[in-house]
C-alpha cells in the first residue's frame, strides 16, 4: 500500500511538448505545431506502479521520453526527488540516468543485433564506471539467472531468443544500474498472452524485491488493472482522469474513461455489458478542438464544453477528473 502523505519520487508539472510541422505554417507566418503533450500534471510515489493509458497517439510514450530526457520539453518541468531534471548537466545528468531506466516496447529492436546479450547487460555497468569487466560479467550472469536464463546464454545473440526471452533480457539490462524508477513503455504488447502473464508477474516480483517504482504505459486495460496501484487516463495530450485502480475501474467518472472501460471484453460468455460507442475519430493534435478536447465525441457535452478547458479537480478523495459535468460551472 502506498502512503499518500509521502513526497512523490517523481512530479510532472505543466508539461508540454509541441513538435513543429515542416513546410506548414499558420496565419501570420507562425509554424504549425503538433501538441503531443499539452499541459500534463502527474506524480508517482515511491514503490508504486502508475498506469498511463489512452488511445494510440494520445502522447503516452512522449511523456515517458520527456521523463527520461530523451527529448526536451517545450514547457513545464519534471522533478525527480524534488530536483528539476531540466537543469541537470554532465555528471549530474549521468547520475540521473542511472536512477531512471526504460523497458522498450519492442524487445528485438531495442537490443544491438551485433552484441551478445551478456555484453548488452554488462555494458551500462562499465560505461558508468561502476565496476570492471569481470565484475560486470558476474553481475550480468546474476541478472540472467534471476530472469530464468542460465549462464550458457551469455554469449548468444538477440536473434537466438524468443520474444519473451528478449524482453526478460531488456528488463535485466534496465535493472543492471539498480534504478529507482523504470518507465515501462508497452512492455508486453508485442508478446503472446501466456508470455505476457509471465513478464507481468516477473515485473511485480522485481518491484517487491528491489523497491522499484514503475510508470507503466499501456493500452491494454486488463494488464493495467492487474499491475497498477493508480491509473491515469490520457486523451489528446491531456490527463482527463486519475484515480486508484479499483476506484477508476469500478466508478469511472469521465465519459472517455467510461467508453474505454466499456470496450474491455468480459471473460464470461453469458455476461454482457452495455458498450458506450463514441462518435467520430480522435481529433488531430495539429488542430485541437476549442474548450474540452473530448467534446466533439462526448455524448454528454454541454455548451460550456465547447468554450472552456476543464481543469483537473479532485471530485472525490484521491480521484481527479477534468470534466465540466463533474467539476461544476
Amino acid at each position: 500500500m502506498i502512503h499518500k502523505d509521502t513526497e512523490p519520487i517523481l512530479s510532472i508539472k505543466g508539461l508540454e511538448k509541441f513538435f513543429p510541422v515542416r513546410g506548414r505554417r499558420r496565419s501570420r507566418g507562425s509554424k504549425a505545431m503538433i501538441k503531443a503533450v499539452n499541459g500534463v500534471d502527474l506524480f508517482i510515489h515511491k514503490g508504486e506502479t502508475l498506469g498511463l493509458v489512452g488511445e494510440s497517439g494520445c502522447g503516452k510514450t512522449t511523456v515517458g521520453r520527456l521523463i527520461l530526457r530523451l527529448i526536451e520539453p517545450t514547457k513545464g518541468a519534471v522533478f525527480f526527488r524534488e530536483q528539476d531534471i531540466s537543469n541537470l548537466l554532465g555528471s549530474e545528468l549521468l547520475a540521473y540516468r542511472r536512477q531512471v531506466q526504460i523497458i522498450f516496447q519492442d524487445p528485438f529492436s531495442s537490443l544491438n543485433p551485433r552484441m551478445c546479450i551478456g555484453n548488452a547487460i554488462s555494458e551500462p555497468l562499465i560505461s558508468h564506471r561502476l565496476m570492471g569487466k569481470e565484475k560486470a560479467r558476474e553481475k550480468a550472469i546474476e541478472l540472467l539467472s534471476f530472469m530464468g536464463l542460465s549462464e550458457q546464454y551469455y554469449y548468444r545473440y538477440p536473434h537466438e531468443f524468443s520474444g519473451g526471452q528478449r524482453q526478460r533480457i531488456g528488463i535485466a539490462r534496465a535493472l543492471a544500474l539498480q534504478p529507482k524508477l523504470i518507465v515501462a513503455d508497452e512492455p508486453v504488447s508485442a508478446l503472446d498472452v501466456s508470455i505476457q502473464a509471465q513478464v507481468i508477474n516477473l515485473m511485480e516480483e522485481i518491484r517487491d524485491k528491489f523497491g522499484i517504482t514503475y510508470l507503466f504505459i499501456s493500452h491494454d486495460l486488463g494488464v493495467v488493472r492487474h499491475i497498477s496501484d493508480r491509473v491515469a487516463v490520457m486523451y489528446l495530450g491531456k490527463i482527463v482522469e486519475l484515480a486508484e485502480t479499483e476506484a477508476l475501474f469500478e466508478n469511472p467518472i469521465h465519459p472517455y474513461t467510461g467508453a474505454l472501460l466499456s470496450a474491455v471484453p468480459v471473460a464470461h460468455p453469458r455476461l454482457r455489458k452495455e458498450r458506450l460507442l463514441l462518435r467520430g475519430d480522435v481529433p488531430s493534435p495539429l488542430n485541437s478542438p476549442s474548450g474540452c478536447s473530448f467534446h466533439p465525441r462526448c455524448p454528454r457535452k454541454i455548451d460550456q464544453c465547447e468554450r472552456e478547458i476543464p481543469q483537473v479537480e479532485e471530485t472525490v478523495p484521491h480521484h481527479f477528473v477534468a470534466c465540466h459535468l463533474t467539476n461544476g460551472p
